[in-house]
């Protein structure tokens, strides 16, 4: 025998049906409207509980313009910046009565568009982004603003636009943890650095370099490897780089905890101690790092903190109708010293 179809929820109208009265006599009946008799009410609540009817609310919510939506748009999911970011951004959305429809661009930038459009199909009432690595230009992102959808961009922002966005104080976190290497003794110090064209990157590169000229030290370009991607390999890769260089670093500043830790591979490799010969330090503060040998420096992005400021924009946004000068929300960084760059606890 095949299987039989699964039965197809009551709908409001199967309801009228059955009772011989008005979808929005129904409706009314089921949302104790004073206007509906005491004896409607009964008739309507006895059949739909008979037929275990559940009302939908996000029809309820799209036939009153209001879905209650709010779309988030990552790079992706896996390691814990962007997990314990959407894990703020669900908390705070929760609180303001908003349910949350994530969605990954896998870095990729036509990924990315199709996000937008399915978002925009679920008539969600604003979206959070954080842009793909292959991001170059906001055009896709227009359609957005002319439906007046707020748009809020939180940690990646691409280079010379002027967006509403949540953006961690980069630049800060390049200087402190490049300072602090100085501060260790380290005068050659590599830096890892991302795609230049998004924000985080380029402001973390800004912040190691300015470090470097404040305590007089100078700013050699062989010394700063820029990878296209972060991952264990890119760092491996990079690591190798700055070890053919005629006199090898004695220190490293990544932008990424996943290429530093690919950086601590090739070094153990290569029997060079950390942090004696080279010290190292990261970024994103990754579960990982505290579970190395040696544990690693890196910053944290005080990502709970991150994802619930951007709902709080949002909704501040949905709130103003008045048109505004964009507004920018800059979180501090924290700099979590661990034994990779400890050269003088």
């Amino acid at each position: 025998m095949g299987k039989e179809k699964a039965s197809k929820p009551p709908s409001l109208t199967d309801l009228a049906k059955l009772l011989g009265l008005s979808v929005s006599g129904v409706s009314r009946a089921l949302n104790n409207d004073s206007r509906i008799s005491q004896a409607t009410k009964q008739r309507v609540q006895e059949l739909a509980q008979q037929l275990n009817y559940q009302p939908n609310h996000l029809a309820a919510g799209l036939r009153k313009g209001k879905s209650k939506l709010l779309g988030v748009i990552v790079p992706f999911i896996d390691g814990r910046f962007f997990a314990v970011v959407i894990k703020g951004i669900e908390l705070a959305a929760s609180r303001a009565g908003f349910k949350v429809i994530i969605c990954q661009s896998n870095e990729d930038v036509t990924h990315e568009r199709q996000n937008i459009e399915t978002l925009l199909s679920a008539q969600v009432e604003g979206i959070l982004v954080s842009i793909s690595r292959t991001t170059h230009d906001f055009a896709h992102f227009e359609k957005v603003q002319q439906r007046g959808i707020p748009l809020v961009f939180f940690d990646r922002v691409l280079i010379g636009t002027s967006v509403n966005a949540v953006v961690l104080d980069d630049y800060a976190g390049g200087f402190l943890t490049t300072q602090h290497l100085i501060e260790q003794g380290c005068r050659r110090i590599g830096h890892f650095a991302g795609p230049q064209q998004l924000g985080i990157y380029a402001h973390r590169r800004q912040g190691y370099l300015d470090a470097l000229r404040k305590h007089g030290l100078p700013t050699a370009e062989n010394l700063i490897v820029y990878c296209d991607t972060m991952t264990l390999e890119t760092g491996r890769q990079a690591m190798q780089q700055l070890l053919l260089l005629p006199e090898r670093p004695d220190a490293v500043f990544s932008t990424s905890d996943t290429a530093v830790a690919g950086a601590l591979q090739v070094l153990d490799e290569q029997n060079l101690h950390v942090p004696r010969e080279v010290a190292l330090a990261g970024f994103s503060n990754e579960m990982f790092t505290a579970l190395t040998k040696p544990k690693l420096t890196s910053v944290d992005q005080c990502c709970q903190q991150m994802g619930e400021a951007a709902v709080r924009l949002f909704t501040q946004l949905r709130q103003d109708l008045e048109v505004k000068a964009p507004q920018h929300v800059v979180i501090q960084p924290e700099l979590r010293i661990r034994a990779s760059s400890l050269r003088y606890p």
